[in-house]
């Protein structure tokens, strides 16, 4: 399933409106932290391994496309 996600920097929560995903990140973002902390919360709300988690495209944007498969 492809989910819009909007990430927020000093947040916490994630929060799942239709096929659009808020989701606070704590990380930096540089070095691909941000992107790790974000698979790694989205797998933990999906119950789904890290691995399942993909962002499609925005690598570098706080507006992302993420494909979750179970």
């Amino acid at each position: 399933m492809r989910y819009r996600v909007i990430v927020r920097f000093g947040g916490s929560g994630v929060s799942v409106e239709g096929d659009e995903i808020e989701v606070g990140i704590k990380s930096e973002p540089e070095r691909g932290k941000a992107n790790r902390e974000l698979v790694k919360k989205l797998a933990e709300h999906f119950g789904v391994p890290a691995q399942n988690v993909r962002i499609v495209s925005g690598h570098t944007s706080r507006k992302k496309l993420v494909d979750i498969s179970v």
